[in-house]
C-alpha cells in the first residue's frame, strides 16, 4: 500500500503533504507527520495506549481534531507518540451531519537522552488545509505552527 508524507516549501510554519490509499490511512499519516517535526518516531517505544475518539462538523474540522487530540497529550502529559491507528471514520446524522473518528496512538514520555528534541509544535491550523481524492489516492495537506 502507497502510503507517506512529505514537508513542502512554507514562509514560518511547516507545511505537510500525506497520502494513502484511504481516508483512514491519510489521518495516520498525517499524525505521523506531525510528530516527525517534534522528534523522531523511530525511536518512541509503544508503551502507553491512547484512545482517541472525535467528531467534526467536515473532513477538515475532524483531521484538525484528531492531530489536536493528540497535541493535548503530549503538551498535557509529555507523551511522543510514534503508532497511529484509526479504526473507522464514519458519518453520525442527528441535527447536524458530522463525520466521526475512532482510533489509537501508542507511544510513551519524552526522555531527552532518548528521544531526539526536535521543533515545537504549538497548534494546528487551518491554513491550508485540504483534502482531496485524486486517481483512486487520497492526499491531505495542513499547516502546523511551530
Amino acid at each position: 500500500m502507497e502510503r507517506g508524507f512529505e514537508f513542502l516549501s512554507h514562509t514560518a510554519d511547516v507545511l505537510i503533504k500525506v497520502w494513502g490509499e484511504s481516508l483512514e490511512t491519510v489521518f495516520e499519516e498525517a499524525a505521523k507527520a506531525m510528530f516527525e517535526v517534534i522528534t523522531d518516531t523511530s525511536r518512541v517505544e509503544p508503551k502507553n495506549v491512547v484512545e482517541i475518539s472525535v467528531c467534526g462538523y467536515d473532513v477538515e474540522n475532524l483531521l484538525y481534531r484528531w492531530l489536536e487530540e493528540m497535541l493535548y497529550h503530549h503538551d498535557s502529559k509529555n507523551l511522543v507518540f510514534g503508532e497511529f491507528h484509526v479504526k473507522r471514520i464514519y458519518s453520525v446524522s442527528n441535527e447536524e451531519k458530522m463525520l466521526c473518528l475512532d482510533g489509537y496512538v501508542k507511544g510513551e514520555e519524552f526522555q531527552h537522552e532518548k528521544h531526539e528534541p526536535r521543533t515545537v509544535v504549538k497548534a494546528v491550523t487551518y491554513n491550508e488545509m485540504r483534502i482531496w481524492r485524486e486517481n483512486g489516492k487520497w492526499y491531505a495537506t495542513f499547516v502546523v505552527d511551530i
